[in-house]
C-alpha cells in the first residue's frame, strides 16, 4: 500500500467521530430526500398494483331500469370494452338497520375480484359475504345469521354470514358512499348469491378496458384515456335509454289504452255513471304518469375518482408528492451545507502535512487524490446507505401508516433519477469541497504550509462600544462574545444547522396542525350549521319541517336554493360550484359568516354583484370588482360582477341575493335545501334524523357538517405518521449537525483550549468557555428557525393544498416547544459529551510547537 494510502486510512481511524459524521449527515440527507420523494410513486404505484390485480373497472354505470342484453351488445361496440353485467341494489339491513350496498355473486365474471380475509364466498342459498369493515366496525362474526329488512326485496330475508372480504371499489376502509335509502350512508357492502337478489335485469354494467392496465391510475395520462373512453361510452348508450323507455311502456301502455277504450264504449252506451267515469279516467292519468315516471331511464356514471375514499387516496398522495418538493429539498440542503463546512475544515486542519507531502516531492495530484478519496468514501458510503434505506424503508413505513386504507400490493421500485441527484449533489458537497480547499492549499509554498496559519488579528465588537454594557460582562463572557464574532463563519454554520433543524422540526408539526385547523375554521368560524338537507322539491320544505322539529335536536334551519355550476374567468375554471341563494338574507349570516379582507359590508350579501369563496377567487384569479362567468346545471350562462370574496376553507361557493339572482339569471331560485342547526347528536341520533327524513318521502339526502370534518381528520391522520418521521429526522440531523460543528470548533481551538487549562482554568470553565458560544448561537439558531420553519411551512401548505380545500397556516405552542425542547436537550448532551473531552486533552501535545 503506497503511503498515501496508507496516510488516507490513518486520518480515517485517528478522526472516526468526524468520518462517521460526514457519513451520517449525508445518509441522513439522502434517506429524506429519497425516500420522501419515493413514497408519493410508491402509494401511487401500490394501489394502482392492488386495483389493477383485482381487475377493478375502469367505468360502471348504473341505470334506473337495469340493462338488457342489447345495452350490454351496445357498450361492446366502443373499442376495447370488456362489458360485464352486474345485478346491485341499496337496502336496509343488520342489527340497527344499516345501509347496505348488496351485489349478486357471479363467479363467471372477471371484474372487481374479491379478496377473501376470512371465510369463504357463498356456496348455497342462504349465505352471505359481508364487507370486512362489517367484522371491524361493526363486530360482525362468521356463523351469524344476517336479517334484510321486508323492503330490501331480496328472495330470503335471513343469511348465514361465511366469510369477509375486500373489494377494489372501495380502497377507503372509512367511506363506502352514500344511497338514497336508510339513513342515506352506505355502512358496508354485502355479496349474495345472484339468484337471491330478486332482479329481473342487471342494474350496473362494469366497463374494463386492456389497453389502459398498463397506465397507472392516478396519473393523468390514465384520466385523460378514461375521460375518452367515457365520452365515447356516452354516445354508444345515449340511444339505448330512449329503446329502454318505451320497451317498458310499450306493454303498459297497451293495457292502459285497452282500460281507455273500455271506459270511451261505457261513456258512449251510457252503461257507467258519468261520475265513476271521471274518476276511472283520472286514475288512467295517474296510473300513466307513474308508469312514465318509472320508465325514465337515467345513467349514473362512475369512473375510478368517483369511487368512495378513491380521490381522496390520490390527492393524500400528491400532498406527500407536495411536501417532498420542499421538506428533503431542504433538509438535504442543511445536510449538504453542514458537509461541506466539515471536509473544508478538514482539509484546512491538514495543511502541514500537506506541505510536507509537497516537501517531499509528491505530485499535486497525489497530495489531492488522499483527500478526494477520503471525501468520495465518505460521500459514497453515505449516499449508498441513504438511498438503500431511503427508497426501501421509508414508503414501506409510510405504506403501513395508511391503516384507513384496504391492504395494498407494496410497490417499491427504485427512483433512479432521484438517488442520481442525490448522488450528486453529495459528491459536489463532500469531492467538490475537498477539491476546492486543496487546490487552494497547494497553490501556497511547502514552507508556508508547514507552518501553522496566522490568526486573525482582533477587533472591537459592537458589544465593547456599548460601555455600560460591557463593563458588567465577566472575562470569560467577554472572551466568549469575542470569539463568537471573531470566527463568523463558524458562527454562521452553526446557527444555520442549528435554525435548519429547528425550522424543519416545527415544519413537521405545522403541516399536521394546519391540517387539523382547516375543519375547525371551517366548521367554527365559517358555518355555523350542523346538516344540510336536500329536499325532492320546494313544495316539500314545510312537511320536511315538521319531520325535523320532532326531533329533541333540532333548533331551527335556513331555507336557501342551492345549484351546481361551472365558473371561469381569466381562461381558468373550475367545476361543482355551488350556487348558493338564501330565502331570508337577513339571518343567513346566523349559518354561514360571510367575512373576508375583501367582503365590502362584512356579514350581509352584496345588493349588486355575488359574493364568491376564497379558493375559487384564487383559482380563477380574480378579486373585487372583477367579472367571472357562471354557467348552472340547466345551461344558463351569464357573466356576473365579483362583489367580494369571503373566507372559506372547503369546497367552492358562490354567494347571491333572490334579487341578484333574479335579475342575473331571469328566473326566480329555487329553493331546494336546508342549512339545519342542530344541538349535539350521537351517531344515533343522526342516523335517526336522515332515515325519517329519507321516509317521509320529501328529502333527497342528509349530509352531516360532523362526517365533513372527520374525512378531514382522516385527511390529517393519514400524515400524522408521515410527520412523525420528519421530525425523527430531523431531531436526529439537528444532533449529529451540532455534534459535528462543535467537535469542529474544538479541533480548531484545541491549543487555546491547553493554554487556558495550563493557566489554571478549572474543567468546568474551560467547557463554559466553548458551551457559552453554543449555547448563544443556539438560541440564535432556535430564534431563526422560527421563522424558517413559519415560511416553509406556509409553502408547503400551499403546495399541498387541494382544488376544494385551503389548509390555513397554523404551527400551535407544542410544536414551538417540541422544536425548542428538543434543540436544548441536544445542546445539553453535546456539552456533556465536549466536557468529557475536554477533560482528557492532552495538554502537552497540544502546546509543542509545530515549527
Amino acid at each position: 500500500m503506497k503511503p498515501l494510502t496508507k496516510n488516507m486510512w490513518r486520518e480515517i481511524g485517528q478522526s472516526k467521530g468526524r468520518f462517521i459524521a460526514i457519513v451520517l449527515i449525508i445518509m441522513l440527507g439522502v434517506l429524506i430526500f429519497v425516500g420522501v420523494k419515493a413514497a408519493g410513486p410508491a402509494l401511487n404505484d401500490s394501489a394502482s398494483k392492488t386495483v389493477t390485480d383485482a381487475h377493478l373497472s375502469d367505468v360502471q354505470v348504473l341505470s334506473t331500469t337495469g340493462f338488457t342484453q342489447q345495452d350490454v351488445a351496445a357498450v361492446k361496440q366502443v373499442p376495447g370494452a370488456q362489458v360485464e353485467a352486474v345485478n346491485f341494489k341499496y337496502a336496509v339491513g343488520g342489527k340497527t338497520d344499516d345501509t347496505v350496498a348488496v351485489y349478486g355473486d357471479d363467479r363467471t365474471l372477471s371484474q372487481n375480484q374479491l379478496t377473501i380475509v376470512s371465510g369463504h364466498r357463498p356456496r348455497h342459498a342462504n349465505e352471505i359475504v359481508l364487507d370486512n369493515q362489517a367484522k371491524t366496525q361493526y363486530h360482525y362474526r362468521l356463523g351469524q345469521l344476517y336479517r334484510f329488512s321486508r323492503e330490501a326485496g331480496l328472495k330470503q330475508r335471513q343469511y348465514k354470514i361465511v366469510g369477509f372480504a375486500n373489494s377494489p371499489r372501495y380502497l377507503d376502509n372509512t367511506q363506502r358512499g352514500s344511497a338514497n335509502v336508510g339513513d342515506g350512508t352506505v355502512r358496508y357492502f354485502a355479496v349474495v348469491p345472484k339468484q337471491q337478489m330478486g332482479l329481473k335485469v342487471a342494474t350496473m354494467l362494469t366497463i374494463r378496458f386492456k389497453a389502459l392496465q398498463n397506465k397507472q391510475t392516478f396519473s393523468r395520462a390514465y384520466r385523460h384515456a378514461v375521460a375518452d373512453k367515457l365520452a365515447a361510452l356516452k354516445r354508444q348508450l345515449a340511444p339505448q335509454a330512449k329503446r329502454r323507455e318505451t320497451a317498458l311502456l310499450r306493454p303498459i301502455e297497451a293495457r292502459l289504452n285497452q282500460m281507455q277504450a273500455k271506459l270511451k264504449a261505457a261513456a258512449v252506451t251510457g252503461a257507467m255513471p258519468a261520475s265513476v267515469i271521471a274518476r276511472q279516467q283520472s286514475r288512467l292519468a295517474a296510473q300513466r304518469k307513474v308508469a312514465k315516471a318509472k320508465a325514465t331511464t337515467t345513467y349514473t356514471w362512475q369512473t375510478r375518482d368517483d369511487l368512495p375514499g378513491f380521490q381522496a387516496y390520490g390527492e393524500s398522495s400528491e400532498r406527500i408528492a407536495a411536501i417532498a418538493n420542499v421538506f428533503p429539498v431542504f433538509f438535504f440542503l442543511i445536510a449538504a451545507l453542514i458537509t461541506f463546512t466539515t471536509i473544508t475544515r478538514m482539509v484546512e486542519e491538514a495543511r502541514s502535512q500537506i506541505g510536507t507531502f509537497k516537501a517531499l516531492g509528491y505530485t499535486r495530484w497525489a497530495i489531492a487524490r488522499n483527500y478526494l478519496l477520503y471525501a468520495l468514501t465518505a460521500g459514497v458510503l453515505g449516499t449508498v446507505l441513504g438511498a438503500m434505506m431511503g427508497n426501501i424503508t421509508l414508503p414501506r413505513i409510510v405504506l403501513s401508516l395508511y391503516k384507513m386504507y384496504i391492504p395494498l400490493t407494496v410497490v417499491d421500485d427504485f427512483q433512479w433519477g432521484v438517488i442520481l441527484l442525490a448522488a450528486l449533489f453529495s459528491l459536489l458537497a463532500t469531492v467538490g469541497a475537498a477539491a476546492l480547499v486543496v487546490r487552494r492549499q497547494l497553490s501556497e509554498g511547502p514552507a508556508t504550509l508547514m507552518r501553522p496559519k496566522a490568526p486573525k488579528s482582533a477587533n472591537r465588537i459592537l458589544m465593547e462600544r456599548i460601555t455600560p454594557l460591557w463593563q458588567r460582562l465577566s472575562f470569560n463572557q467577554k472572551v466568549s462574545y469575542r470569539n463568537l464574532f471573531r470566527f463568523k463563519s463558524r458562527m454562521l454554520m452553526t446557527i444555520i444547522g442549528i435554525a435548519g433543524g429547528t425550522a424543519l422540526i416545527l415544519t413537521g408539526f405545522g403541516i399536521r396542525d394546519s391540517i387539523n385547523a382547516t375543519s375547525h375554521l371551517q366548521y367554527s368560524r365559517v358555518s355555523h350549521y350542523q346538516a344540510v338537507v336536500r329536499l325532492n322539491s320546494e313544495a316539500g320544505s314545510k312537511a320536511a319541517t315538521k319531520t325535523i322539529a320532532q326531533h329533541a335536536q333540532y333548533k331551527r334551519r335556513a331555507l336557501v336554493a342551492m345549484d351546481t355550476a361551472k365558473v371561469s374567468a381569466h381562461q381558468q375554471q373550475v367545476t361543482d360550484v355551488s350556487v348558493t341563494v338564501p330565502k331570508s338574507v337577513r339571518s343567513f349570516n346566523d349559518y354561514v359568516k360571510l367575512t373576508g379582507r375583501n367582503v365590502a359590508n362584512r356579514g350581509t350579501l352584496p345588493t349588486n354583484g355575488v359574493l364568491l369563496t376564497s379558493k375559487m377567487a384564487k383559482l380563477l384569479r380574480v378579486s373585487r370588482g372583477d367579472h367571472m362567468t357562471i354557467r348552472l346545471a340547466a345551461g344558463t350562462t351569464r357573466r356576473v360582477r365579483v362583489a367580494g370574496v369571503a373566507e372559506n376553507y372547503v369546497a367552492h361557493t358562490v354567494y347571491l341575493t333572490p334579487s341578484v339572482f333574479r335579475s342575473t339569471f331571469q328566473q326566480a331560485p329555487v329553493y331546494n335545501t336546508f342549512l339545519v342547526q342542530l344541538r349535539p347528536q350521537t351517531a344515533a341520533q343522526q342516523k335517526q334524523l336522515a332515515n325519517d327524513l329519507l321516509k317521509s318521502g320529501t328529502v333527497a339526502g342528509t349530509s352531516y357538517t360532523k362526517d365533513q370534518e372527520k374525512t378531514i381528520q382522516t385527511m390529517s391522520a393519514s400524515l400524522t405518521g408521515v410527520v412523525a418521521i420528519f421530525v425523527l429526522l430531523s431531531g436526529v440531523l439537528s444532533f449529529v449537525v451540532l455534534y459535528n460543528l462543535t467537535n469542529i470548533n474544538v479541533s480548531e481551538r484545541i491549543r487555546e483550549l491547553s493554554t487556558i487549562k495550563v493557566l489554571g482554568f478549572f474543567d468546568r470553565e474551560v467547557t463554559m468557555y466553548i458551551v457559552r458560544e453554543n449555547v448563544v448561537m443556539t438560541l440564535l439558531g432556535i430564534v431563526v428557525g422560527y421563522g424558517l420553519g413559519w415560511l416553509l411551512t406556509l409553502y408547503i401548505m400551499q403546495q399541498a393544498a387541494t382544488a376544494l380545500v385551503i389548509f390555513p397556516v397554523t404551527i400551535h405552542w407544542p410544536g414551538f416547544a417540541a422544536a425548542t425542547g428538543l434543540m436544548l436537550l441536544f445542546a445539553a448532551v453535546v456539552m456533556a459529551v465536549t466536557h468529557r473531552r475536554l477533560k482528557r486533552i492532552d495538554m502537552i501535545g497540544a502546546l509543542s510547537a509545530k515549527e
